[in-house]
């Protein structure tokens, strides 16, 4: 099936009410591979795992480091400030160590 093919059907799935105008919107995008601001923000989050080659303790960093595009360095200098600072960085790092999963 084209990708005309695929939209056409969208747009008469849309005539007969099957889709919202929002679902249509989104399946439309999803179609033609235009990211959706939100989109990228959830596949962000969603894609976020732990480093199991950039790592000192938990690999959290470094894969902080691989999901934003920001070197672990600087992840790790915001740890150890956020841990002067106030001991936040430890608690952030201990939550993020234990709910990001590995990667594969």
């Amino acid at each position: 099936m084209t990708l005309a093919d695929e939209l056409t059907q969208l747009e008469q799935m849309r005539e007969r009410g099957s889709l919202s105008a929002e679902e249509f919107e989104r399946a439309k995008a999803r179609l033609l591979g235009t990211p959706q601001p939100a989109d990228s923000v959830l596949q962000a989050v969603n894609g976020l795992r732990r480093s199991r080659s950039d790592r000192w303790i938990g690999g959290v960093c470094g894969g902080l480091a691989a999901t934003t595009g920001v070197g672990s360095w600087l992840w790790r200098m915001v740890f150890a400030l956020l841990l002067i600072v106030g001991g936040s960085g430890l608690f952030a790092y201990l939550v993020l160590w234990f709910f990001v999963p590995p990667e594969a």
